[in-house]
């Protein structure tokens, strides 16, 4: 598994997702519905939730 962190960004119809590498480039950015979310979250495996600010 490559480390990556994904930073989500909640509004009211859409969630706008980021994922990085530990050195902060940039590997792909997605604006999702609901349910395009829940069906990415899914499909990235094992991961470690780390909750920020």
């Amino acid at each position: 598994m490559k480390d990556m962190m994904i930073g989500v960004d909640l509004a009211k119809n859409f969630f706008r997702v980021r994922g990085a590498l530990r050195t902060g480039e940039v590997q792909f950015r997605k604006k999702l519905t609901r349910r395009q979310f829940t069906v990415f979250m899914a499909q990235q495996g094992e991961y470690r939730k780390l909750w920020g600010s």
